[in-house]
């Protein structure tokens, strides 16, 4: 079975190289369009796209909230393939999960949906991972960082709604697709580097955070992809917080897990 990555992006360039090297080799295609990029993003992608034919690049400039899902929807519809992976420019995969991923869909994809995954999300630096209970996703009974991020495009009627941030995809009955029978958890972690900082652009919206995670333990492996050596342009994945920064991360980390301990009591 065929399966493309689908990738929209907008200020990136912190980690778009490592996410599309983390699963370049186990898809057929990468689908990549950015919204108007002012960093480096684009010069990265098209580097990239010189050397590896997998990779499908356009510039659909600016869009609005609104007019975001209408580009995922066109862009799943681009996508002449039997399932598709949503990438987006901050998901590292580990060499490990992403085959894991890609074997079960040529298993059993003819009868599976979609496939929901954890997500191991730094913050604060890539040296720190934030507590699960601070994950607000609620997929298949369990609720905290989980993402539905492989699905079958034979769902009938499977289209995009709603605005960025909230955009989700739904069958022919306007139901959301991690609602249907034919959606399945497999443990096959990626990392999300959403609160970090993905770009020496300022983002909009930003989910940056100062917050201090717990510490990685000294044999923790990080995704393969992160140990390679990027070009030039590419920014090293292993700054660590300090300064001003870490001060302000110290002092919210602790009113944050307060906080969550609250709402989840």
């Amino acid at each position: 079975m065929k399966i493309w990555a689908n990738t929209m992006v907008n200020n990136e360039e912190n980690f778009i190289w490592f996410a599309i090297m983390s699963v370049i080799d186990y898809v057929d295609k990468i689908l990549i369009w950015d919204t108007g990029s002012t960093d480096r993003t684009v010069e990265i992608i098209k580097g990239v796209q010189k050397t590896n034919k997998k990779i499908e690049f356009k510039e659909v400039g600016v869009v609005s909230k609104n007019e975001f899902p209408k580009l995922r929807q066109k862009m799943l519809e681009e996508s002449k393939s039997d399932w598709i992976l949503i990438l987006d420019g901050d998901e590292i995969w580990w060499k490990n999960s992403i085959k894991k991923v890609v074997d079960k869909v040529q298993k059993d994809g003819s009868k599976t949906e979609g496939i929901v995954v954890p997500m191991v999300v730094p913050v604060g630096d890539i040296y720190h991972i934030q507590e699960h209970r601070a994950g607000q996703y609620k997929l298949l009974g369990r609720k905290g960082h989980y993402s539905l991020r492989v699905i079958n495009k034979k769902i009938p009627g499977l289209h995009v709604d709603l605005p960025y941030g909230k955009e989700s995809y739904f069958d022919t009955e306007n139901k959301l697709i991690q609602q249907r029978q034919g959606i399945i958890f497999l443990d096959a972690p990626y990392l999300h580097t959403t609160h970090l900082k993905r770009s020496s652009i300022i983002r909009y919206p930003d989910k940056f955070k100062y917050e201090l995670g717990t510490p990685v333990s000294d044999d923790f492996k990080f995704p393969e992809s992160l140990y390679l050596s990027p070009p030039y342009l590419v920014s090293s994945p292993w700054n660590k917080i300090t300064g001003t920064d870490l001060m302000k991360a110290k002092f919210l980390t602790p009113l944050r897990k307060i906080k969550r301990r609250i709402q989840s009591e």
